[in-house]
């Protein structure tokens, strides 16, 4: 019998080796898949959710105007409008070889009253994606920007500011930069008021453009408004008169302040020189400076009612006493004072009246030098007047401890000291207001602010009576106001000059106060170097003040107080008899 022998089965040389190798790299295949997943999953998602969430996630932001100023009676004197925004997008341009077409770039560039090289040079880096090619277009070259089709170029909407009054209250309001960040005034004073936080919405998107998920949404924060005290209608009644006196009399520059006696508002603040904040093409530093805060002047007989006023109030005279002023001068420490006639005996009021240098003299040595400066001081010299403007000046009251005869004389008729227009106008109001002292404010007031008595009621009234002899038979009859009772001082005094001593200028000025009977407006008007002959407070500053007065009552309807001066007619039946 045959034996069969079974083979035995044997493997090619190689197979397991093969087999342990390929389940080797299977693994470290599928573990570097594993790490990698680990890697993106835990340690490190964020840059890949970022690409991820670049491809579907969208914000908008939600814009917010900058806020308005209005006047008191709600008149915008500060607006933002909407207008277009040229620009390019420099890659696109490149891809659509738009730049080839030079006629419409030409025509683009005579829009923009630019050489077309000079406009080419913006936008020939396609790395770019971004440039402005022209901020802020009126609306007929937005539209012909338009119909030009120029591809990589476009328009987007922005926000400028319109200043309505143009340049009446330049100065006060001032102005922002092409970006609507404040640059001047009340602007810059309270950008961060008048500046909203534009809202964000950021939502996901799916490839067909569609909205499937609200991430967030942030709430804009809407900018606030300023309410001034102004009356843009005295604001404009008051810069039209200082404009034509300030041209007629040939000076440097002028100012005026009209004050709320009541509440301490101003109620307006005008100078001359002035710009226009909506055209910017020839704008000149010295016209955008606010001369009623920031420049100060030697006042000049202006300071004469508050030297019969510490009189009055250190009881050293009472208002019927008289005061020799005879010979018309005085001698003083080898320097002389001296009135331009001999006046004789003089009661309070005449000396005021007459604006006599010896008389007030004599009242300023007789009270103290100390006595002087502290009623200077309670009329608000020397310090600010609340009203918390940029630039606002404080003047110069010395407080040295040593004065000579001189200069105490020097200080009673306004030398030695320098106040800003503001601060006389408080000074003023002080006296209008019965002898309350409280913040002037540039906003306005639901209810006064809180004042403090800072003089004798009596002995201010007793004054302002005075003043009204001043206007009525005085240095200021020129400030007359037919139908109302004005009480005022007229103010002239030469500039010193930059070597010492005193130069061949002069500052006119003049503080009134109106109606007598119950008053209502401080105006005070100051005009700096008259290039006349008539540079006198009386005949260069009292004029406009009579004029500012007179529409400030009809625009107040505050009716008259006076009607013996003026004739009144009355409305009769069946004609003229």
């Amino acid at each position: 019998m045959a034996v069969t022998r079974r083979k035995k089965h044997t493997e090619p040389a190689g197979t397991r080796w093969r087999f342990y190798t390929a389940v080797f790299l299977l693994f470290g295949v599928f573990s570097a898949l594993i790490a990698r997943a680990a890697y993106i999953q835990v340690i490190s998602p964020d840059a890949f959710s970022l690409q991820g969430d670049m491809r579907s996630l969208r914000a908008s932001s939600v814009a917010v105007q900058r806020g308005t100023i209005v006047d008191r009676n709600g008149r915008e004197l500060a607006v933002s409008v909407p207008v277009e925004t040229v620009w390019a997008d420099p890659k696109r341009i490149a891809d659509k070889d738009a730049l080839a077409d030079e006629m419409r770039w030409q025509a683009l560039a005579e829009t923009f009253r630019m050489n077309r090289k000079e406009l080419v040079s913006k936008v020939d880096d396609p790395s770019k994606r971004f440039v402005y090619l022209q901020r802020k277009v009126t609306p007929s070259e937005a539209d012909y920007v338009k119909q030009l089709k120029i591809p990589g170029v476009y328009l987007k909407t922005e926000s400028r500011r319109y200043y309505p009054t143009g340049e009446i209250s330049a100065h006060l309001i001032g102005l922002t930069d092409i970006d609507g960040v404040g640059q001047e005034g009340l602007e810059l004073l309270y950008d961060e008021h008048l500046t909203g936080k534009p809202g964000k919405r950021v939502y996901r998107k799916d490839a067909q453009g569609r909205v499937v998920e609200e991430i967030s949404q942030t709430d804009a924060q809407q900018p606030k408004q300023l309410t001034l005290s102004i009356d843009q209608r005295i604001q404009a009644t008051a810069y039209t008169e200082l404009k034509k006196a300030v041209r007629y009399n040939q000076a440097t520059s002028g100012s005026a302040v009209v004050l709320d006696v009541e509440t301490g508002e101003v109620l307006a603040m005008v100078n001359s020189p002035s710009y226009n904040p909506n055209n910017r093409a020839d704008l000149q530093s010295f016209r955008m400076r606010n001369r009623a805060i920031t420049d100060s002047y030697e006042p000049g007989s202006t300071m004469k009612p508050l030297v019969v006023l510490s009189a009055l109030e250190k009881g050293r005279h009472k208002a019927g006493d008289t005061i020799d002023t005879s010979p018309g001068w005085l001698r003083i420490g080898g320097r002389r004072v001296s009135d331009p006639r001999d006046y004789g005996e003089l009661t309070l009021s005449e000396v005021l009246e007459h604006s006599s240098n010896v008389g007030v003299t004599k009242i300023a040595l007789d009270l103290g030098v100390d006595s002087l400066l502290q009623t200077y001081a309670d009329a608000g010299l020397g310090s600010d007047t609340g009203v918390a403007l940029l630039g606002e000046s404080i003047g110069l009251l010395s407080g040295r401890r040593r004065w000579s005869d001189f200069e105490t004389a020097t200080l009673a008729y306004g030398y030695g000291l320098s106040a800003t227009t503001l601060q006389l106008a408080n000074a003023y109001n002080i006296i209008a207001n019965g002898g309350k002292k409280r913040p002037l404010t540039i906003f306005r007031q639901e209810s006064p602010l809180p004042a403090e008595q800072v003089f004798n009621p009596d002995n201010t009234r007793a004054v302002m009576h005075m003043l009204e002899e001043v206007v009525r038979d005085g240095t200021a009859k020129a400030a007359q106001v037919p139908g109302y009772r004005i009480a005022g001082k007229t103010g002239t005094t030469r500039k010193t000059k930059a070597t010492g001593g005193y130069g061949d200028e002069y500052v006119a000025l003049f503080a009134g106060i109106a109606p007598v009977s119950d008053p209502k407006v401080v105006v005070v008007v100051t005009i700096n170097e008259p290039g006349t002959d008539d540079y006198y407070g009386g005949t260069a500053a009292a004029p406009v003040f009579s004029k500012i007065v007179s529409q400030t009552m009809r625009l107040l309807n505050i009716p008259p107080d006076n009607l013996d001066d003026t004739q009144v007619h009355a409305a009769g039946f069946g004609g003229d008899k």
